[in-house]
């Protein structure tokens, strides 16, 4: 004999699996990266600013943007060469296109292209740019200084969780 079920049991089925499908979706929306584990890096690039996991951008970047170091962003960083050596090499060697989850990424981002910013981006601007989410109101609100302080409004970035605060 089969089993009749009634429609009010799948409406309720239905419901249910959209809450938990809904709660998958909103839990892949966020991102889990590797946080910097090198204590060399921690050190000379906490010293300035955020603590950016090497993820967030491809080796090339890292690759440029450490070999000026006398000129990055408008501040003179340099340090001596075995630091710089050891720097770049964590950075590249943990850097997006090294596979993982990071790779994800580089989606849409031309390979001739070195950004020099994780805001240069095509993810970083789908997720936040299109969505309204770094305005001077929304930066404002949350008490960031420029679009990459991402620790303003993902509490966590350092530790490389950058969930939908």
């Amino acid at each position: 004999m089969g089993r009749h079920v009634n429609s009010g049991t799948i409406a309720v089925v239905a419901a249910l699996s959209g809450v938990a499908f809904g709660a998958q979706s909103l839990m892949a929306d966020g991102l889990s990266l590797t946080p910097v584990r090198d204590k060399t890096v921690a050190k000379e690039c906490a010293a300035c600013h955020m603590l950016y996991p090497p993820a967030l951008l491809p080796a090339r970047s890292w690759s440029s943007i450490v070999a000026n170091l006398n000129n990055h962003f408008g501040e003179n960083a340099s340090l001596d060469d075995a630091t710089t050596k050891a720097i770049a090499g964590y950075l590249v060697g943990n850097a997006a296109d090294t596979g993982g989850i990071g790779a994800k990424l580089l989606r849409d981002l031309n390979p001739e292209v070195t950004p020099a910013r994780i805001t240069d981006l095509p993810w970083w601007k789908r997720k936040h740019e299109k969505r309204n989410r770094v305005g001077p109101a929304a930066l404002a609100e949350n008490g960031a200084k420029f679009k990459g302080d991402c620790k303003a409004c993902h509490k966590g970035a350092e530790q490389g969780s950058f969930d939908d605060d």
